[in-house]
Parts: structure tokens; C-alpha cells; sequence
């Protein structure tokens, strides 16, 4: 599990033959998960003030890996005992966005983008979600696209400061999103009573 807030920006010394090599200050261990521009990757080997990464066939196709290169997002995972102070991100990305526009918004920044339309049912207005791994309010949904004001601080602490129009962004929807469509729309689907049963033992 994940924050959604960036730690630091790390630096692609590689990516070949589906290992993508980071150099960062952070000092993981062999078998650590950590947050890249947002997917929850497996550490396989260490160097000198760099770890490498393996992407799975799956992993390459659901985010966009054309953004492995320069600068990338990190947020190692969290720790049981981290206060959370973003959302719950699990690093497991739903599909692509692209940038459809950038529009000044007095002191902040407006970005739409755009993503399949099967993911709508997931993206709530005043929701959270996770672009690039950064935890973020969604201000706005169509079918088309949806809209995150940005404010200057985070502009500044991540990529979003970089992006331009048509850039390609990983998409996490909301976890818990995903979870209430799954329990009422699946064939053997849980009763709000049996719901609510189930919430009352916390």
C-alpha cells in the first residue's frame, strides 16, 4: 500500500529487457515494493546508489512506459505505522489518461484528461485518485475526461510541473470505488443488509 504522496524523483539509469534501473538517495532492500510514476514494483537487485525494478508483461501493459526515462516518480510503501496523509493507493494501475489541456486557474493549475470510457463507473466527482502515484481530488467528470485542480506546491514537488499537452499518465481509480461497483454489480452481489451487517463488526 501507498500514500500517494512523492517521496523524491529518481533518475532512469535503464530500462531494457523489462528491468527498469533507478538511481535515488532511497536505499531500499532486495524484495521491497516501491511506487514508480505510480505501479507498485518489486526491487531485484541493488548497486551503488541504484536498485533495479522487474515489470511483468501485464504491468507494461496496462502504464505508460514511453514516461521510463529522465525523471520518475518514487513513494516506497508504507509502513504499517506511517500516518496517512494522502489516500490509499495501491500501486496497481487501472489503465492510460492523456493531458487533453492545461488551463491556468488564478493560483492553481486545471488539467484535463482523458481516459476509457469503462472506467467512468470508478471516477467520482470530489473522489480521489492516484496520476503518475500522486493522490489528488477529481473536481470534475464527463465521459471524455476529467478535471484535478493542482495547486503551486505540488507542481513543484512532482512531475506535474513538467507536463504537457498529449502526455500519456497511469490512472489508479479509487480502490474502494472498484470494491462497491464489484460487490453490487457481481452475479452473486452482497445485499446492502448483508453490507451493512459486515460494517457494523468495526
Amino acid at each position: 500500500m501507498f500514500t500517494g504522496l512523492i517521496r523524491e524523483f529518481a533518475s532512469v539509469v535503464s530500462y531494457k529487457n523489462s528491468v527498469l534501473t533507478l538511481r535515488a538517495e532511497y536505499r531500499p532492500s532486495i524484495g521491497d515494493s516501491v511506487a514508480v510514476n505510480g505501479v507498485c514494483l518489486t526491487v531485484v537487485s541493488l548497486g551503488d546508489a541504484q536498485f533495479s525494478l522487474e515489470l511483468s508483461n501485464e504491468t507494461r501493459s496496462l502504464m505508460a512506459v514511453k514516461n521510463l526515462k529522465g525523471r520518475v516518480h518514487v513513494e516506497p510503501a508504507m509502513k504499517l505505522s506511517d500516518r496517512l496523509e494522502g489516500h490509499i493507493v495501491q500501486g496497481h494501475v487501472d489503465c492510460i489518461g492523456v493531458i487533453k489541456s492545461i488551463e491556468k486557474n488564478q493560483n492553481a493549475t486545471d488539467f484535463y484528461i482523458s481516459y476509457p470510457k469503462e472506467f467512468f463507473r470508478y471516477i467520482v466527482p470530489k473522489g480521489s485518485i492516484a496520476i503518475d502515484g500522486v493522490s489528488l481530488t477529481i473536481n470534475e467528470v464527463s465521459k471524455e475526461h476529467f478535471r484535478l485542480t493542482i495547486i503551486p506546491h505540488t507542481l513543484s514537488q512532482t512531475l506535474f510541473g513538467e507536463y504537457s499537452l498529449a502526455q500519456e499518465v497511469n490512472i489508479e481509480t479509487d480502490m474502494f470505488a472498484r470494491y462497491i461497483y464489484h460487490m453490487i454489480n457481481t452475479k452473486d452481489a452482497m445485499s446492502w443488509s448483508e453490507v451493512d451487517s459486515i460494517m457494523a463488526k468495526f
